[in-house]
């Protein structure tokens, strides 16, 4: 009782206004700080990722980087007949005085017709870098606007990177509004059932997004050491929502139980100080076992998982925090409340608070009786809901995947139908000696002949560019194929291992690299695939070292290892099952890729083998107490499982919520994030904590505190109003 977690939680207790207010002034100093010094998002150099961004940057010291690209596509309106061709060039001419004026643009083309003569097009080159460029693309969607006001029968539409992304941010943020609208009031449902009451309901709700918003203010801090890719908010939303009520409601149940067990012998502060011994603890475990894990992200070496990690961190710790903090407070004030409601009901029984639910007593039943075989039978679920892994594909998520419910995309449907040679390109970045520079554009010049030869996948006329300094050549091919297709990979392949070495890359003392769209969408994916051993590496170090830390045991240490891996294997089967097919398109509302998204595997071990340390904390931390209270482990097990059952279930109907909200976005890879952690946390929480776990600790016996000495099983049990408690 005298840890740093009783002694902050008993400070809170008897100063809670105290506390109150400096968990407020926290909240907004922290928000106010962020809002103060302001985010610092990604640049286009953070995104530089292996051969790809190699040559991206060589490029950029010569001033050939790719710029942000608008293109404007002029077509006949819809039930008009064909393109009246004079009417469309009118159109065209006046969409390029109009952009040329504009402090946002470039450089603008002249009108380009298609192979069929049924569309122009007008490419518009921005200024700036190419990631900034949907920040200032308004500008150039209200010129087209008005031109496709003053042409009535034509189709005068506007398409690029700029604006696409500014459609997939507006679809994104549209899609969190609509989740938030969901989660919330389900997650205060879920609340109410379980506590019987709206106060108690609320509380983890408004700590959760207190947290949230004290995590937002001080990511926008942490963002100018690890910059913001986009997604930090996000995340924190995700995690935020899911760890900030379960550490909640894991502290406020234990309250109710010391409550219920006091039966007013004991005062509010101090039933407060005994939850905070036990499930205070096991939150500082938890928390911290979240926050490590998702820390391991930043082994990716990628600004996107970086961000990922920053927000998980921030908004865990912060959720810690409050749990330590002022749910403290909030406790001692209503605590004379909650007890003078209990006194109108029925009275508790000494021991009832362990019991658990005739659904829980049901399920342990055959787990008590042939451990074995409940092991044997759910393990081999599992396993086979993992087969599928086996078979998964992998790749960046191009714009191709894109929801069509963003109107930039509908036009680029369009555009790439006109012109399928802008689909993909490659560029070969070559860097040498200025004097060499007509040396480096003949090998070039070669190298495209060469391509245009012996590729099929290679279309349109090459494009060579020499820099100002004449130190950088840079030569584009146009790929009429979607990025992630199968002619555009071989034909990526052949250019870095015949077509380039064969011709400049026979050059002495030059630096070459193969960029462009195929290059950017292959190398992605490759470098996480390198990074993914090193990651579940170090998360399988860190849930070993936190498991044996909280209960001083080897044994469950290598236990909970296993375990996670069984449940995140099985979850990736069954997302790969749903998402790599089609036959779940309908109920999901997604057209498949075919694919995984190259983050979702990442994210989904990293994340979930830190959510799943909070049900094992508290699952086996109710089990070591009750062994530390001379309760034999058989007893123990089965009793701390019936005692923690409840919790673990509310919390994870919570997380689910949560979840499968960001299953019902737009966006196919946070589509599969959501359903993934949806699935893994059911898994985790139904099947893995349930079932597999209790067998095997039953099965294992003493040995599950090994090398731990065990407190002798003939201790004498607990005795009224005294009693041992202990998370490790």
């Amino acid at each position: 009782m005298t840890n740093p977690t009783v002694r902050m939680a008993r400070h809170s207790a008897l100063h809670p206004w105290r506390a109150l207010i400096g968990w407020l002034l926290f909240v907004a100093l922290s928000l106010g700080a962020g809002i103060a010094l302001g985010a610092h998002p990604a640049t286009t150099e953070d995104f530089r990722i292996g051969e790809a961004g190699r040559a991206e940057a060589l490029a950029a010291e010569g001033g050939l980087q790719q710029k942000p690209l608008e293109r404007v596509l002029v077509q006949a309106a819809p039930g008009t007949g064909a393109l009246d061709r004079a009417e469309a060039e009118t159109a065209a001419r006046e969409i390029a005085a109009r952009m040329r004026q504009l402090p946002e643009v470039l450089s603008v083309t002249g009108p380009v017709a298609d192979a069929r003569h049924t569309a122009l097009r007008v490419d518009v080159t921005m200024k700036g870098a190419e990631f900034d460029g949907k920040k200032h693309v308004d500008a150039l969607l209200a010129q087209t606007a008005e031109v496709r006001a003053a042409h009535p029968r034509l189709l005068v539409e506007e398409v690029g990177g700029p604006s696409i992304g500014k459609g997939v941010d507006k679809l994104r943020g549209d899609d969190l509004s609509r989740t938030e609208v969901i989660a919330l009031p389900v997650t205060l449902i879920t609340l109410l059932i379980v506590f019987g009451s709206v106060v108690m309901a609320v509380v983890p709700l408004l700590l959760a997004l207190s947290s949230i918003v004290a995590a937002v203010g001080l990511s926008m801090i942490a963002s100018h050491v690890f910059p913001d890719a986009g997604v930090g908010t996000n995340v924190i939303l995700l995690i935020g929502l899911a760890v900030g009520v379960d550490y909640t409601l894991f502290y406020l149940k234990r309250e109710r139980e010391e409550r219920a067990r006091a039966a007013g012998r004991l005062t509010p502060q101090a039933v407060v100080e005994l939850a905070a011994a036990t499930s205070g603890r096991a939150v500082v475990v938890s928390g911290l076992a979240v926050a490590v894990s998702s820390a391991t992200l930043y082994l990716a070496d990628d600004v996107i998982f970086s961000s990922i990690a920053t927000g998980a961190v921030v908004v865990t710790l912060v959720a810690v925090l409050s749990s330590l903090t002022v749910l403290p407070a909030l406790l001692a004030l209503l605590g004379a409340r909650s007890e003078r409601r209990r006194t109108r009901k029925k009275p508790v029984r000494k021991g009832t608070s362990r019991t658990g639910g005739r659904i829980t007593a049901a399920v342990l039943r055959p787990v008590a009786r042939h451990p074995a075989a409940t092991l044997a039978a759910s393990t081999l679920a599992l396993v086979a809901l993992a087969l599928p892994v086996l078979d998964i594909n992998i790749t960046e998520m191009s714009r191709e995947t894109h929801s069509r419910a963003i109107p930039a995309m509908r036009t680029y449907d369009r555009l790439m139908a006109a012109y399928p040679e802008l689909k993909a390109m490659h560029q070969v970045v070559v860097r040498a000696e200025a004097e060499r520079a007509e040396e480096v554009a003949g090998a070039l010049r070669t190298l495209a002949d060469r391509a245009n030869a012996e590729d099929p996948a290679i279309g349109g006329t090459p494009v060579l560019r020499t820099s100002a300094d004449r130190r950088t050549t840079l030569l584009e091919l146009a790929v009429p194929h979607s990025v992630n297709s199968r002619e555009a990979r071989v034909s990526l392949d052949r250019l870095r291992t015949d077509l380039v070495p064969g011709t400049v890359g026979a050059l002495t003392g030059t630096e070459v690299a193969v960029t462009g769209e195929v290059a950017r969408y292959a190398d992605y994916p490759a470098h996480q695939k390198r990074k993914l051993p090193l990651i579940v590496g170090a998360l399988l170090l860190v849930t070993f070292v936190m498991t044996v830390w909280a209960f001083r045991s080897v044994v469950l240490g290598l236990v909970g290892i296993l375990l996670n891996l069984l449940s995140a294997f099985a979850s990736l089967g069954l997302l790969v099952v749903v998402f790599q097919h089609r036959w779940a398109e309908g109920i999901l509302g997604f057209t498949s890729t075919g694919s995984i998204g190259s983050r979702v595997p990442l994210f989904l071990f990293v994340i979930l083998f830190g959510l799943s340390m909070d049900y094992q904390v508290f699952v086996i931390s109710r089990i070591r107490e009750a062994r530390l209270d001379g309760v034999p482990t058989r007893q123990a097990v089965l009793q701390g499982l019936s005692s923690s059952a409840g919790v673990v279930t509310s919390a994870a109907v919570v997380m689910v919520t949560v979840f499968a909200g960001f299953a019902a976005l737009h966006l196919v890879e946070m589509k599969q994030i959501g359903f993934s952690l949806a699935v893994a946390v059911l898994l985790d929480a139904f099947v893995i904590r349930v079932l597999v776990l209790p067998s095997l600790m039953l099965l294992l016996g003493e040995a599950n505190w090994w090398p731990a000495r065990p407190a002798p099983a003939s201790r004498e049990p607990e005795r009224a109003g005294t009693r041992t408690v202990s998370v490790g």
